[in-house]
């Protein structure tokens, strides 16, 4: 297993998860570190990404100013705090990782590795 999701869980609508994806080492060399989501019936979502060597950021509309993306180089993981978390936020979440360039980081077909998912699940 080069990447693995770990964190999920059922939180009640307003509460917090943390999501965490630790990498192999083969995967930790990857330049960006990404999780997107993908509920029942939909298209794979772009969540948040994390650069490597810009410390760049960035997010999905839906999720900015209640989700944070962090590495912690010691652990070799990059965690997503997700704050006031909604019903719409229910979803498989996968982390990827990969060497995208800057217009494809939003897209799933700019990551080659990816993790086996984790289900987040948000109560109203």
């Amino acid at each position: 297993v080069q990447l693995q999701a770990s964190g999920g869980g059922l939180v009640q609508a307003g509460g917090s998860l943390r999501l965490s994806c630790t990498a192999s080492e083969r995967a930790g060399i990857k330049n960006t570190v990404a999780w997107f989501r993908q509920a029942p019936g939909k298209e794979r979502e772009f969540v948040a990404a994390l650069v490597r060597a810009s410390r760049h950021t960035y997010y999905g509309d839906s999720v900015k100013g209640r989700f944070t993306i962090s590495r912690d180089n010691a652990k070799n993981t990059v965690n997503l705090q997700m704050n006031s978390l909604k019903p719409e936020d229910t979803a498989v979440y996968y982390c990827g990782a990969g060497g995208p360039i800057t217009s494809m980081i939003r897209r799933p077909q700019g990551y080659d590795l990816w993790g086996q998912g984790t289900l987040v699940t948000v109560s109203s």
